[in-house]
């Protein structure tokens, strides 16, 4: 074969591996901004619907004392149930120990509510061994902002829980405590609403 053969043979081999490779990156940059285009919070195609709402994680205060709390999520609404925050499910607990004594909860959601990074959950305690809790309504408001999330709950105010008298649903309070450095895993998931 001759030098100007091999050559030209050589030149149309570069160029269809080059043509094959723009195709491919086109069809890639097409399939990418397809899935751009889709709206947050909307599913593309072929994707299953995100839920409404959630908040997840689990993390520990910070208290200069010492104190031994923490907080964990596992809040969600559902796709189909967008409209109405109070068919929120799933559960939260909460601990506070300082030289050995305190008390500890678990409670079933019955509210979720987030904006952004900012999420309200409220729900029923239904376990505890702090006497007087159980049955009582609690509100906890946190605000996700990576590894300095804060959080807030509804007893600030109001007294322990076992004081709290008829609180209602998805009320909490300004998120004005702070996580302890390394430990915040809190996770918003925001509400979007059809206004």
């Amino acid at each position: 074969m001759n030098r100007r053969t091999r050559a030209a043979l050589l030149g149309s081999a570069l160029l269809l591996t080059v043509a094959a490779a723009a195709g491919s990156a086109g069809a890639s940059a097409s399939d990418e901004s397809k899935r751009q285009a889709v709206p947050a919070g909307v599913s593309a195609p072929g994707e299953s619907e995100r839920e409404a709402a959630a908040l997840t994680g689990k993390a520990k205060l910070y208290r200069s004392a010492g104190d031994d709390i923490t907080f964990s999520f596992d809040a969600h609404l559902a796709a189909k149930d967008k409209a109405d925050p109070m068919k929120a499910t799933g559960t939260f607990e909460f601990s506070h120990y300082l030289n050995g004594e305190g008390a500890r909860a678990k409670a079933e959601v019955d509210c979720l509510l987030t904006g952004g990074k900012v999420a309200v959950v409220s729900g029923v305690i239904t376990d505890s061994d702090l006497p007087g809790a159980e049955g009582k309504r609690v509100g906890i408001t946190v605000h996700d902002v990576g590894r300095h999330d804060r959080l807030g709950y509804s007893w600030a105010s109001t007294g322990s829980p076992v004081e709290t008298k008829e609180l209602p649903k998805c009320v909490g309070s300004a998120p004005f405590e702070k996580v302890r450095k390394g430990t915040g895993d809190f996770t918003v998931v925001p509400w979007r609403p059809e206004l």
